[in-house]
């Protein structure tokens, strides 16, 4: 991977199993849009980006080198080596998904939004999924640029399920506040969470109402980069009935998020 400067934009070449479109848009993120120049553009930890690729070439527009090092290399995942993992997949239906969809990468989010994003997303579809969370911003963060923060959970640990009616997520409003209070009163704590084993961390997370095995699963992977997490909604739970009925593939073992992204979108797309 080769990245360097360019007036006011940063730009990455050569960086082996990265496709910006595929990795923002495969179900793990629901804040990113994209305009009609293949621009992508978000919001994450109160930074704004836009960013595009063209064949090798990917440009982080308006972002200093600071930033690249501090939050974006880690967000896109950028120091794992991707191709190492998929070249050792020697199971013959991963290899396909893998090669289909070369390029999704597992972005680091903040664990605090990946846990309220992913209790949204229990029992709903991406597009009001993507519509609940843009209210929830706009309502109760902070104007970042074009666009909005993620709302800070101590923000929310305030409010009453009243107050969230503007977002219209339903019963999962009650799920939001319970969670937020209890990671502001430290009930449920990030940090330590960080530093458990996996069934340890999972366990911490049920204690949210509202988290289920797939939310704390999903939240693990996305918010918490545990790789070993695979989350099984609908989609997955078929995949492995129909290829895998005696169990995953030994291949894949402390990398099964990664394996489980390829799986899952190359299911919903065959």
């Amino acid at each position: 991977m080769k990245f360097y400067a360019e007036g006011e934009n940063f730009v990455l070449q050569n960086v082996e199993c990265l496709d910006i479109a595929l990795s923002l848009d495969c179900g793990q993120a629901f804040r990113w849009v994209v305009d009609g120049d293949g621009v992508w553009q978000g919001v994450v930890k109160g930074k704004e980006l836009k960013i595009s690729q063209q064949k090798d070439r990917i440009v982080l527009y308006n972002t200093t080198q600071y930033d690249f090092e501090n939050l974006w290399e880690s967000y896109f995942d950028l120091k794992r080596d991707y191709k190492s993992i998929i070249d050792s997949y020697d199971d013959e239906k991963l290899a396909i998904a893998c090669k289909e969809y070369n390029g999704i990468r597992i972005l680091k989010q903040d664990e605090w939004e990946a846990i309220c994003s992913f209790i949204i997303s229990a029992n709903n579809n991406i597009p009001r999924i993507k519509g609940i969370i843009e209210r929830f911003c706009e309502n109760f963060g902070e104007k970042i640029g074009e666009r909005y923060s993620f709302p800070c959970v101590d923000t929310v640990a305030r409010l009453s399920v009243d107050d969230l009616a503007v977002i219209r997520s339903g019963f999962r409003a009650k799920y939001i506040i319970d969670a937020a209070q209890k990671i502001a009163s430290g009930e449920v704590d990030i940090e330590k969470i960080k530093e458990m084993d996996f069934e340890s961390a999972k366990a911490e997370l049920l204690k949210i109402k509202g988290v289920g095995e797939k939310v704390a699963q999903c939240a693990l992977l996305y918010g918490f980069g545990r790789m070993e997490a695979f989350p099984i909604d609908v989609w997955v739970k078929r995949i492995v009935s129909e290829l895998y009925p005696n169990g995953l593939p030994e291949c894949i073992k402390g990398s099964e998020g990664i394996a489980q992204q390829y799986l899952f979108h190359w299911r919903r797309n065959v």
